[in-house]
C-alpha cells in the first residue's frame, strides 16, 4: 500500500490541531448540576465526587468524543489516498482468442500453458462489469466460436471450461475473421432476429497465445484493440520428431529402411536414447547427440517388414511430450487399378509395364470394342477402376474413375477442342503440378498433329504449346479428367498405325506415364502407409469394392463411412495422435492402417513469438492494463457511517 499527499504542510498542522481542539471542548464541558436525588444515592455520588476533578474522568466511557475522533481520522486517513498498485480491463466490449494448438500443451508454465492461459481469461472474466459483453473464440488451423458476446459471466466461464487442447497446427487468420465478423453491435452467430444496422463499436481483443503462425498480411483490424498475451517462457526446453519415413532398400531388397530427423529448439546440446518397436517388440536403440538449434538424422537398416507398426520413440524430459513419439505403419501397398483402353499403341502400353509401374498399379488392357460390353458399364459405374486412359476414343458417357484422354476429348459438352493443327510445339510445363513434375519437354522435337483443349471451369492447364493448351486437367465431381491435346501414335489412311512424335524415346515419357498412375491412383509406392497431420483429411482407398469402411482411431472409436460418388473414401477425423486401422466391408482383420503424426517444426519450436496482423507487429504484454487501485471512496463511505452512527446516539441521548 502507497499514499498521495493531497495537502500542503500547512493544512496538515491546521488539520492536526482539530482532535487535541475537541478533547478541549471536552474538558471545558460543565459536569455539576444541581439535583435532587434520593438519599440512597448519595453515597455512590460521594464517591465520584472524591475524582471529579480528575481530567481523564471527564473522558470516561464517552462514546460520542470516541465516534468524533474517529470520524476526524478516517478523514485524515482519505486525504492521503491510501491505494496499491493493480490491473483492469478497459472498454465494454471484449473478444477473447485462445491458441489451442498442439504447442500450448507445453509444461514450462505449470501446469500447461493453455492451462495458464484459461486461468487467467476466468480471473479477466470475473472483473467484467455488468454491462460489459465478452466473447470467446478458440483456434488452432480452424477457428471456432465458442460463446458470442454475452454479458452471462457464468455461461463465459462453462463454455471457457470446455475448450480443450488439440494436437493441430495454428493459424491465427481465420479466428481474426471470425472476431472482426462478430465484432459489430447486436450481430451474433446465434442471433437470427437481429436485422439492426449499425456502426461497428470499438472492441478490445485479448489474444492468449505463445505465437507459432505465420504473418496475417492482409488483414486490417478495424475496430479492434488487440492486446497479445504471450504464452510462455523465454527458453523452453524441448527436442522433438519431426520425420520418420520408411522404405524398401534399392540396392538390397529384403532389407526395409526406417529414417528419422530429431531437431533440438534449446540452447544446449542434448544426448537422448532413440528407441524403435515394431508391434510393440524392440527391434533397435540407438543414443544420439543433437547441438543446440540443429537437427541430427537417425538410419535404421531392419530386415524385412512385411506388415506391422513401428513406433519411434526418443527418451527426453523435455516440455512437450506428444513430438517425442512418431509412428509408421507398414503394410503391403495397395495396388491401383487401371483400365487401358487403346486400338493399339506399343509406347504407352510398354511404358506401362514397366517394373515401378508394376509396384503401384495392377494395370488392364482392352479394345475400345468393350466400351460396348454391359460388363465395362458395370465396372465403370460401380468404381472400379481408379484410372481410366482412353487412348484415341471415347465412352458413351463418363465412368467413375479419374479419366486420361489421349488424342480425345471426353463426352459432353464440358471439354472442347480446337482445330487440329500441324507441328505444334510446346511452349511451357507446370513443373509444380505432381503429373508434369520432373517432365523435361524441350527435347520433344516433333509433335505431326494436335490440337488446343479447353477445359471447363476450375480446370488448368499444364502444358501449353503454341496453338494454345495442349495438356489439362479439370475436376468433376470427386473425380478428375486430364486431356492431352495430341496422339502418341496415329492410323493413317491405309490404317497403319504411324508415329505423332518423338516422346516416346525420351526420358520424361515413362516418367510421365508413372506419374499419372501416381496421381491418378492414390499411391506413391512407399512402403509405410499414409501418415497425415492432425486434422488433415486422408483419403482411403480399398483394395476391394466395398459400400463401405470402418476406421478405428487410437483411443478405440470407431466410425463408419459409407461409399458416395467417390471412388475413395475421406476421413477428416484425424484429431488424435497414433495409428487408425481400417476394416472394409464386413471384414474382422485389419485391411488397411494409417498414422497421424505431429512432424512440425513451429509447433515443436517453443520459443514464443511476436504477432504480426497486418503490417503491425504486436509485442507480447499483460493482458490488462495497470492501473492504481484507491479506497478513498470507500473511506468516505465509512466517515458517513459513522456520522450517521454519532447523530443518532445523540438523538437518543445514550451516555455510557
Amino acid at each position: 500500500m502507497n499514499f498521495l499527499n493531497t495537502l500542503a504542510w500547512w493544512q496538515w498542522t491546521i488539520l492536526a490541531a482539530v482532535p487535541p481542539a475537541i478533547i478541549l471542548l471536552y474538558f471545558l464541558k460543565l459536569k455539576r448540576q444541581p439535583i435532587e436525588v434520593p438519599s440512597t444515592y448519595l453515597w455512590s455520588r460521594a464517591i465520584e465526587d472524591l475524582h471529579v476533578n480528575s481530567i481523564w474522568q471527564r473522558l470516561r466511557q464517552s462514546l460520542l468524543l470516541f465516534l468524533q475522533l474517529l470520524l476526524l481520522l478516517l478523514i485524515m486517513f482519505a486525504l492521503v489516498r491510501p491505494g496499491w498498485r493493480g490491473s483492469e480491463m478497459r472498454g465494454g466490449r471484449y473478444i477473447f482468442l485462445l491458441d489451442t494448438s498442439a504447442s500450448m500443451s507445453a509444461s514450462d508454465i505449470n501446469p500447461t500453458r493453455l492451462d495458464k492461459a484459461k486461468d487467467q481469461i476466468s480471473a479477466m472474466i470475473d472483473q467484467m462489469k455488468s454491462d460489459e459483453v465478452g466473447m470467446i473464440i478458440s483456434f488452432s488451423n480452424v477457428a471456432r466460436v465458442e460463446q458470442p458476446f454475452t454479458d452471462n459471466r457464468r455461461l463465459l466461464q462453462t463454455r471457457l471450461a470446455q475448450i480443450r487442447p488439440t494436437n493441430r497446427n495454428s493459424d491465427i487468420g481465420e479466428a481474426l475473421r471470425a472476431a472482426a465478423g462478430l465484432a459489430n453491435p447486436g450481430r451474433t452467430s446465434q442471433d437470427a432476429t437481429d436485422f439492426q444496422v449499425a456502426d461497428a463499436l470499438p472492441a478490445t481483443l485479448y489474444i492468449f497465445s505463445d505465437g507459432g503462425f505465420t504473418a496475417v498480411p492482409d488483414f486490417n483490424l478495424g475496430n479492434l484493440e488487440p492486446k497479445y498475451t504471450v504464452m510462455g517462457t523465454e527458453q523452453p526446453n524441448n527436442i522433438g520428431i519431426t520425420q520418420f519415413t520408411t522404405e524398401r532398400n534399392p540396392e538390397k531388397p529384403g532389407q526395409t529402411q526406417a529414417f528419422a530427423r530429431i531437431e533440438n529448439y534449446s540452447d544446449e546440446e542434448r544426448k537422448v536414447e532413440v528407441t524403435l518397436l515394431l508391434n510393440d517388440t524392440l527391434l533397435d536403440a540407438v543414443s544420439v547427440e543433437v547441438p543446440p538449434n540443429e537437427t541430427s538424422g537417425v538410419p535404421f537398416e531392419l530386415s524385412e517388414i512385411e506388415s506391422g507398426v513401428l513406433k519411434l520413440k526418443i527418451d527426453s524430459q523435455d516440455d512437450l511430450e506428444i513430438d517425442n513419439v512418431a509412428y509408421a505403419a507398414i503394410s503391403t501397398p495397395r495396388l491401383a487399378k487401371v483400365l487401358f483402353v487403346s486400338p493399339g499403341n506399343d509406347a504407352l502400353e510398354f511404358a506401362l509395364q514397366t517394373t515401378e509401374v508394376d509396384k503401384v498399379a495392377e494395370v488392364t488392357f482392352g479394345q475400345p470394342a468393350m466400351l460396348e460390353t454391359k460388363e465395362y458399364e458395370e465396372k465403370a459405374d460401380s468404381a472400379a477402376f481408379d484410372l481410366i486412359i482412353f487412348d484415341r476414343c471415347s465412352p458413351k458417357k463418363m465412368p467413375q474413375a479419374n479419366t486420361l484422354f489421349i488424342g480425345a476429348i471426353p463426352p459432353g459438352d464440358a471439354w472442347s477442342a480446337g482445330e487440329t493443327k500441324t507441328q505444334p510445339f510446346i511452349i511451357d510445363t507446370d513443373r509444380i503440378h505432381p503429373i508434369t513434375q520432373l517432365i523435361e519437354m524441350a527435347n520433344v522435337k516433333v509433335i505431326f498433329e494436335g490440337f488446343a483443349v479447353q477445359p471447363p471451369p476450375g480446370g488448368s492447364t499444364l502444358m501449353s504449346a503454341d496453338i494454345g493448351p495442349i495438356f489439362a486437367i479439370a475436376p468433376r465431381g470427386g473425380f478428375e479428367d486430364a486431356v492431352l491435346g495430341f496422339d502418341i501414335v496415329s492410323n493413317n489412311e491405309k490404317g497403319e498405325i504411324e508415329t505423332n512424335t518423338d516422346w516416346p524415346i525420351r526420358r520424361s515419357f515413362p516418367v510421365f506415364v508413372l506419374n499419372v498412375v501416381r496421381y491418378f491412383g492414390g499411391n506413391s509406392g512407399m512402403l509405410a502407409s499414409p501418415s497425415v497431420r492432425p486434422g488433415e483429411t486422408v483419403e482411403l482407398r480399398t483394395r476391394v469394392p466395398v459400400d463401405r469402411i470402418r476406421v478405428t482411431s487410437p483411443n478405440g472409436e470407431r466410425q463408419t463411412l459409407e461409399r458416395g460418388e467417390l471412388t475413395s473414401f475421406p476421413f477428416t477425423q484425424t484429431n488424435q495422435l497414433g495409428v487408425y486401422e481400417i476394416f472394409e466391408g464386413d471384414a474382422k482383420e485389419v485391411s488397411q492402417r494409417f498414422t497421424v503424426n505431429l512432424f512440425d517444426s513451429r509447433e515443436s519450436d517453443l520459443k514464443p513469438g511476436l504477432l504480426e496482423i497486418g503490417h503491425e507487429k504486436i509485442a507480447g504484454k499483460a493482458a490488462m492494463e495497470p492501473t492504481r487501485i484507491e479506497t478513498w471512496k470507500w473511506i468516505l463511505l465509512a466517515v458517513l457511517g459513522v456520522l450517521l452512527l454519532e447523530w443518532y446516539i445523540y438523538n437518543r441521548r445514550v451516555y455510557l
